[in-house]
């Protein structure tokens, strides 16, 4: 069975595109323990339930989900919320199983602990999402460093966007890391030019992640 953990450089490096991608590919499940930025029509489990086209019970209700489009400390704070990572229980499941944190490692989600602390209670094989632009060099290196600290499993990077061949290539080799996936950008994301990009990586997705 396989479980991974996607956390990315930044927020709105493409971190819930590529768990759509992964869910859908393996037919897996989603959760997302820490969700803020909560409105009508703003949930990320609603847009990965939306780009798969899979059955509810593929999707697990995050543990803490706030409504202030803020970092997950600040968020709980406003709400009278404390997010104690210990009540982030592993939903149980016999299919794939697809984490997506909120923004990056150094995420902070109350005064003692950050998203890197989350992951590490978890335990599963981090995929780092990327970009693949200027900037990317030290934001990625450092994330690798960080993960490696404190001894979590990197499976490797996804870089999501446009893509400049030479990062890529610094980034393995100072990061001793392997480039899983390169997501191109879509102007806009529809369904139709999605799958069929993924079904021209179908074989690639498979070989990495299954």
């Amino acid at each position: 069975m396989n479980r991974f953990f996607i956390t990315g450089t930044d927020t709105g490096v493409g971190k819930t595109v590529v768990a759509a991608i992964l869910t859908k590919i393996l037919a897996g499940n989603y959760w997302k323990p820490i969700q803020t930025g909560i409105t009508d029509d703003v949930l990320d489990r609603v847009t990965v339930k939306t780009l798969t086209d899979l059955p509810d019970h593929h999707f697990h209700a995050s543990t803490y989900e706030l409504k202030p489009r803020l970092s997950p400390n600040h968020a709980a704070e406003l709400e009278n919320v404390n997010i104690d990572i210990y009540q982030c229980h592993i939903p149980l499941t016999d299919r794939a199983l697809i984490i997506e944190g909120a923004g990056g490692v150094f995420v902070p989600l109350n005064q003692q602990h950050s998203m890197l602390d989350l992951m590490a209670h978890i335990n599963f094989p981090v995929i780092i999402v990327s970009r693949g632009t200027l900037g990317t060099l030290n934001h990625t290196l450092l994330t690798i460093h960080a993960l490696r600290q404190r001894n979590i499993k990197i499976h490797g990077v996804i870089f999501s966007g446009e893509l400049n061949p030479a990062n890529q290539k610094t980034i393995e080799q100072w990061g001793n890391i392997r480039t899983l996936l390169h997501v191109p950008h879509f102007e806009r994301i529809e369904k139709s030019k999605l799958y069929a990009w993924m079904e021209q990586q179908k074989e690639n997705i498979l070989r990495e992640f299954a």
